[in-house]
């Protein structure tokens, strides 16, 4: 069976005026552009008195060897989201109004291929594997993928400021 370490877990929160299109779209490169492979498990809207509500969750996947794969989740909520206008240097922009929140999961999936299930044996020597020969990679990459993530976040954080400015 896969193994699924979770690393870190991570959630920002935005309230105010963004730009709902470009924010998913930034996201959604930021990833692909660092090789993952994205699936959106979920997206649901619903229309309320106070705006929009939008719950959003994705995976994104990324091989690392054929042993390990760097795994991401974002959840996204956003409630009360409205439409509004903005002026900027004299033209209008259509944006949005509400509270965005994102959060960050990470993992290190281990045997995502299966290969160590065939019996208790391999299995066992799976066990060996992991804690004695590849204990050292195991743990650089449970920083990497926690570094990476952080990276992410940060440029999230960048573009929302910057979008809420415009």
């Amino acid at each position: 069976m896969v193994e699924i370490d979770k690393q870190s877990e991570t959630k920002i929160k935005h309230d105010g005026i963004f730009d709902f299109k470009e924010v998913y779209r930034y996201l959604y490169t930021l990833l692909v552009d660092e090789q993952y492979d994205l699936e959106e498990r979920v997206y649901t809207e619903k229309a309320t008195q106070k705006g929009k509500e939008i719950e959003i969750a994705w995976i994104a996947k990324r091989k690392i060897s054929d042993y390990f794969r760097f795994q991401i989740k974002v959840n996204w909520l956003i409630l009360g989201m409205t439409d509004v206008e903005v002026t900027k240097d004299g033209q209008k922009l259509k944006m949005n109004k509400g509270s965005l929140e994102l959060k960050f999961s990470c993992y290190l999936e281990k045997d995502y291929e299966h290969r160590w299930e065939g019996s208790a044996f391999f299995k066992f020597l799976r066990g060996l594997y992991d804690n004695y020969i590849v204990r050292s990679r195991i743990s650089e990459y449970e920083l990497k993928v926690m570094a990476e993530m952080d990276d992410i976040i940060e440029q999230i954080k960048a573009f929302l400021v910057f979008e809420s400015k415009k």
